[in-house]
């Protein structure tokens, strides 16, 4: 949650130690220095890095101008840091502060930044020692895909699937002296092969079709086409027992053979979009393959039907995710697995995929990522391709050209709950006021019966501005008018507030009590009676007036 100014003294008055830094910068400050310090804090549980304040007591606010574009630093941040950072920017009156606020980090997962484990010592930063680093490591248990897998030989595995994760090795390290490497010791330096033998990950990752029926036949992935929801044989059935890195492109390929497009008219233009979009589909399997539970019997099934596409992992999820928190939380299963997969580009932030998957769902207008099926023994996720509202798609794509570069993920859910008419769960809600600024989104009402719709412009755009009038609801002089022609109608028995809510359905009682003392303050009303037994009559109260009562 968003540091407040009213928080701010208390904050400069703790004692700087395990979960405080503070940073004098009037200027400027290192994106890099304030990148690493974030790691560190989180290493050590979390904290915040408060900016534009003397670093030694008693503080005072100094004000700076260092990073002007707050959320593009949040978000050059948040891009090397697997963590959700929250930013506030408060105006002191002496200046400008900054505050940023760094959760822990998950269970058994060290943060890194530039590729090291930062830690705080004394005024500094330090690398964590090795030691620290394994009681880290050891806190989640043990990772499977580590382990040496016995009687497998490098000579179980396949050299294409090896030449294929060096291919994007290079390509994302930008490190020629990979091609010169042999195979046995680029595995070496992914750790999937060690003195010990080789791990379960290296047979997982590269094993060819004998060494995995041998060895581990549960690590395969079953491919499935149904054009409907008949039982019986599917149309078309593949199993990848293979290691991944020789079969991820097919497994893509069969599944984009039946990939229609989906057609909708963008002004004079006819404009088409894939059901299935390649990267949250790619993404869904890496995770999959990744993150689910190799000692359990069972296969990672990938079922596609015409407008969805069902992934099941053995399993279950990990320790402390949920579908909740699975955007902003992460501990992954298979650690060692995980790590290859983001050391050669085929994700950007281990464990970190589904703020992508999101995304692009509400990108397209199309449903959320369905996990209502998952239980303790298996993760089942739904990707439903079907686009819900191209209107509203051609109004995020317009928006995009301009501003939506800036936007988080975040931003997006936020978007999307509006949008469905939702609530806006506790933990988006900081992002209101920023979308408000962008006027993505309007505020209707005050106090606990404020609500949110999208802007005037959204309505414009689609040509429907008497949609948005509707949406929005009367203005306040109308509505104020219904209640009074309404109490006017009924001056001999009075009405109730619930009658009064049948009036304006759009609003909440607290918003109609509002224009309610209003409306009295204008002596056009008047109430006898409190709470539940309180009762509204036309015109100024008369100190003689006495109504009957029901």
């Amino acid at each position: 949650m968003s540091t407040t100014l009213a928080e701010l003294p208390n904050i400069l008055d703790a004692l700087e130690g395990e979960n405080l830094e503070f940073k004098e910068a009037k200027i400027s400050f290192s994106s890099d220095l304030l990148g690493k310090y974030c790691a560190a804090l989180a290493n050590e549980g979390g904290g915040k890095v408060v900016l534009e304040v003397t670093d030694k007591r008693p503080r005072k606010v100094v004000g700076t101008q260092a990073f002007p574009q707050l959320e593009r630093t949040r978000a050059g941040l948040m891009d090397k840091i697997p963590l959700r950072i929250d930013c506030s920017e408060l105006h002191h009156p002496d200046g400008r502060v900054l505050v940023f606020e760094i959760p822990s980090r998950p269970i058994g997962v060290p943060i890194k930044y530039e590729g090291i484990y930062w830690s705080r010592k004394a005024d500094g930063l330090v690398p964590i020692s090795e030691d620290k680093l394994r009681i880290i490591f050891e806190e989640s248990g043990r990772d499977f895909s580590a382990e040496i897998c016995p009687g497998v030989s490098p000579q179980d595995l396949d050299p294409t699937a090896i030449e294929d994760f060096r291919r994007h090795w290079i390509e994302k390290s930008k490190s020629s002296g990979l091609a010169a490497l042999s195979p046995e010791q680029l595995l070496r330096d992914t750790e999937v092969l060690t003195d010990g033998g080789v791990t379960y990950a290296a047979l997982i990752l590269f094993g060819n079709h004998s060494a995995l029926g041998k060895y581990l036949g549960q690590a395969e992935v079953v491919f499935e086409y149904r054009s409907n929801e008949a039982p019986g044989p599917a149309q078309q059935r593949k199993e990848y027992r293979q290691g991944f890195f020789s079969f991820y492109d097919d497994l893509w390929n069969t599944i984009n053979l039946r990939n229609d497009l989906q057609h909708y008219q963008d002004g004079l233009f006819m404009r088409d979009i894939p059901t299935f979009e390649e990267k949250p589909v790619r993404e869904t399997i890496l995770n999959a393959v990744s993150h689910r539970d190799y000692r359990s019997g069972g296969s990672v099934f990938i079922r596609q039907y015409p407008r969805r596409l069902e992934i099941v992992s053995p399993g279950g999820f990990p320790a402390g995710i949920t579908p909740e928190n699975i955007i902003w939380n992460q501990n992954p299963r298979n650690r060692r697995i995980a790590e290859v997969l983001a050391k050669c580009g085929l994700v950007e932030r281990a464990g970190q995929g589904f703020d992508l998957i999101y995304r692009e769902c509400i990108r397209q207008s199309k449903p959320l990522p369905d996990f209502s099926r998952t239980d303790n023994y298996f993760v089942w996720l739904t990707l439903h391709g079907e686009i819900q509202d191209p209107e509203f798609l051609r109004f995020l794509e317009q928006v995009g050209q301009e501003k939506m570069a800036s936007f988080n993920t975040e931003d997006f859910l936020a978007i999307d709950r509006i949008h469905r008419e939702q609530p806006v769960p506790d933990n988006l809600k900081t992002r209101i006021p920023y979308l408000l600024d962008q006027g993505v989104i309007e505020r209707l009402g005050r106090g606990r019966g404020v609500r949110h719709l999208l802007s005037r412009r959204f309505y414009r755009f689609l040509g429907k501005p008497g949609v948005y009038t509707r949406k929005r609801g009367l203005d306040r002089d109308q509505n104020k008018a219904l209640l009074v022609k309404h109490i006017q109608d009924n001056q001999d028995t009075g009405s109730k507030m619930e009658v009064l809510k049948q009036v304006l359905p759009g609003h909440s009682r607290s918003e109609i009590q509002v224009f309610l003392r209003e409306l009295i303050k204008e002596e056009k009303i008047h109430v006898h009676g409190k709470t539940r037994a309180a009762r509204w009559y036309p015109g100024a109260k008369q100190p003689d007036c006495n109504h009957d009562r029901d």
